[in-house]
């Protein structure tokens, strides 16, 4: 699979020139492709082109979210000496695959502060995207996440599966549901010459969900790639092949919209207690 392969089947796809792109990767999906993920990411710079913005979820590879269920020694160790978290430094968390650590390191590219839920961008509105991240609630009103939804951009899943759509947690974020699980964690940060541990306050966004999806998704299938098989059944995106990768091409502001009324029909105000 070469550059200019992958390049007609963005296209053929409906990636287009300008405009911003959150993009998921699978590279095992794509197939052999020759240079990688630096050729991956020109592929998708080239389509969008100088006008247009590509941003990835990035993480932090390091992260401290799960601190407190550690062994007691592994604990000791990370408060004692875990660097703290930089934003423009930090490596990205290795399950989001090789793309975000490659844009995150390519030549101008911007990174927001939101420690586990960091994005990373490359291109005009790369700045404007990773700006003024909350602190708490980092996937909710004022993220990268709302802003990309703000610009009309779009969101690719090149051969990654549904449920890895990020963008879902900006749904929960706005949609009015009083069962939302909440978390509470802590992350280093340096403070002048100190480094100190600030408490973060998220809706959960493990394995375990902000919302007991378990209620209406059958067993064995994750909630974000129901609510997105969902969406595509109901019109919203398209489907086709980059490579050898199923891939799909989503409007955020319309996936986000429907995410947002699937989550308060069934878990709103005034949606049946008992799921029935």
């Amino acid at each position: 699979m070469t550059r200019s392969e992958l390049v007609q089947g963005l296209r053929s796809l409906g990636v287009r020139a300008g405009g911003a792109l959150m993009v998921h990767t699978r590279m095992s999906a794509l197939g052999w492709v020759v240079g990688g993920s630096q050729t991956v990411v020109e592929a998708l710079l080239e389509v969008l082109g100088p006008d247009g913005t590509l941003m990835a979820y990035a993480g932090w590879e390091d992260d401290p979210w799960h601190l407190a269920e550690w062994p007691e020694r592994w604990q000791r160790a990370y408060l004692e000496e875990l660097p703290p978290f930089d934003p423009a430094l930090s490596e990205a968390d290795h399950e989001m695959g090789r793309v975000p650590e490659r844009i995150r390191t390519w030549p101008g590219a911007r990174a927001s502060s939101g420690h586990v839920m960091r994005m990373v961008a490359v291109g005009a509105r790369a700045e404007w995207l990773t700006a003024g991240q909350p602190w708490d609630d980092p996937q909710g009103i004022g993220s990268p996440l709302a802003r990309l939804v703000e610009a009309e951009g779009r969101v690719l899943m090149l051969g990654a599966p549904l449920e890895t759509l990020t963008i879902l947690h900006h749904a929960e974020a706005l949609a009015e549901a009083p069962g939302k699980r909440w978390v509470l964690y802590r992350v280093p940060v340096r403070e002048g010459a100190r480094v100190v541990w600030r408490d973060v306050h998220d809706i959960d966004t493990s394995s375990r969900g902000a919302l007991p999806y378990e209620r209406f998704v059958p067993e064995g299938v994750d909630a974000f790639e129901f609510i997105g098989r969902s969406a595509l059944d109901a019109g919203i995106g398209r489907t086709g092949r980059v490579g050898e990768a199923e891939s799909h091409l989503f409007e955020a502001r319309a996936l986000v919209e429907f995410g947002v009324r699937w989550i308060e029909e069934r878990f709103g105000a005034a949606a049946d207690p008992i799921g029935g």
